[in-house]
């Protein structure tokens, strides 16, 4: 894998080998996943010393967790024994991690603590050798509870990473009136039979909504229309909000930065959902109101204004993480394969708030992002078509050019979309992939 595979996605196109061939799947999972940031876990989901949790960096399984000294670790969930995977549990607390193989055991820093009957070796493996500890991140760094890890000593600060995006990450803890996040206990897991990109594409693709989830938006026209007065629950809200008419969506701010971020401005235009403040004297969303007390509480009017005021949707941390501060939403992308990726969607409370609001952010998990979501099962069966269209097809190129001459660059990290359906942010996701694998 010493190849330059920078040319298989030139500007506003890619060739069908970057979602197909495993080669080049291992290759960025040495040369992206192996070397950038990654989100592994939430700091509320490992709160005291002990607790840990499960994940992968890229297709390699971690375990992040966090030791007696309050720090927190991520080292690899393989015994420097056999190779056993030391822990099966999603999440837990221990003292130490036993591998259930031979049992040698490991604290919760990564560091071989114990090899049993270790006089068999006869002297030649000992705990203290550091060679013989659970392989650890090379850096880990939180960013307002979000814990990322890079496999590479070298590169970019985390700060200097994230850059502009640090800001989704501000605006979601600021939301919440004490100032930080808790993620729920539960989330889901799905998999499709795809690339990893092919969900990173999609989620700043304006253009598909109105024509991909048009029988969602149809049913939900239908039962709004059948109401009758009732109080429209916000899961119809977002439904139709996917069918804002294209001449609309083309409005909508699109944002595409280096290092392959991007997010989208938000579309919701009634309702509940849209969470914007009522003229004086009208009725205004009870949930909402209770809210915005305790966000003015809590910042002072003006300030509270400015943090809900500020109106996005979906945020791409490249290469793996998704969040929607609006709404309170996670979703984070495991490549399996090069035809097989899991994505992990969670939602998050904000602390200090009313509980409606968290009641209404799972809400919002169980509509957009849960298997029995009609969005997300539209989305994975166009990711499974593309697949394996992809697969069987002579065609060699994808084409990547809607907007492509016509977005222009606010500074020297930033690209705006002079149409809101630009597939700008896709462009902005290949200028780091090729930037990334242009060499070893």
């Amino acid at each position: 894998m010493d190849g330059n595979f920078a040319d298989l996605a030139p500007e506003g196109r890619v060739s069908k080998r970057v979602y197909t061939d495993s080669e080049v799947f291992r290759a960025e999972m040495d040369r992206i996943y192996g070397r950038t940031w990654l989100f592994v876990v939430h700091e509320s989901q490992i709160p005291g010393p002990g607790d840990f949790v499960t994940a992968h960096m890229g297709d390699r399984p971690v375990i992040a967790a966090r030791h007696t000294d309050g720090r927190i670790h991520v080292f690899a969930n393989r015994c420097t024994h056999r190779g056993m995977q030391v822990c099966a549990a999603r999440r837990g607390s221990n003292r130490q991690f036993i591998c259930p193989y031979h049992g040698w055991t490991f604290g919760t820093d990564g560091r071989l603590a114990a090899i049993p009957r270790a006089r068999g070796y006869g002297g030649r493996l000992e705990p203290g050798d550091p060679g013989l500890d659970l392989t650890p991140a090379a850096r880990v760094e939180s960013y307002r509870g979000f814990v990322f890890a890079s496999r590479s000593a070298e590169g970019p600060s985390l700060a200097e990473h994230l850059g502009e995006m640090s800001r989704a990450i501000d605006n979601m803890v600021d939301r919440a009136p004490a100032g930080s996040l808790e993620i729920a206990t539960s989330g889901f897991r799905q998999e499709y039979a795809g690339n990893w990109k092919l969900h990173m594409e999609n989620a700043n693709d304006l253009m598909h909504a109105s024509i991909t989830h048009v029988s969602s938006i149809e049913s939900a026209r239908e039962v709004t229309g059948r109401l009758d007065g009732e109080e429209e629950h916000h899961a119809l809200q977002m439904f139709k909000g996917n069918g804002l008419p294209l001449s609309l969506m083309e409005k909508v701010e699109i944002h595409g930065f280096a290092g392959g971020h991007s997010f989208m401005g938000g579309f919701y235009t009634e309702g509940a959902i849209t969470q914007k403040t009522d003229a004086p004297g009208t009725r205004q969303d009870p949930v909402n109101a209770a809210y915005e007390a305790a966000m003015g509480g809590a910042y002072g009017e003006e300030r509270a204004r400015e943090i809900m005021g500020w109106d996005t949707f979906n945020h791409l941390i490249y290469p793996n993480l998704v969040l929607n501060p609006k709404h309170q939403q996670m979703r984070l992308m495991q490549p399996v394969a090069a035809d097989r990726t899991i994505v992990h969607s969670a939602c998050f409370r904000l602390v200090g708030a009313p509980e409606e609001m968290h009641a209404r952010a799972v809400s919002f998990l169980n509509a957009l992002n849960s298997p029995a979501s009609q969005i997300t099962s539209d989305d994975i069966a166009v990711f499974n078509g593309i697949q394996k269209a992809l697969r069987d097809s002579d065609t060699e190129w994808i084409d990547l050019s809607r907007g492509l001459g016509t977005d222009h660059r606010r500074n020297t990290e930033e690209s705006v979309g002079d149409i809101g359906t630009s597939e700008l942010p896709l462009r902005a996701q290949y200028t780091a992939w090729r930037a990334f694998m242009a060499e070893p």
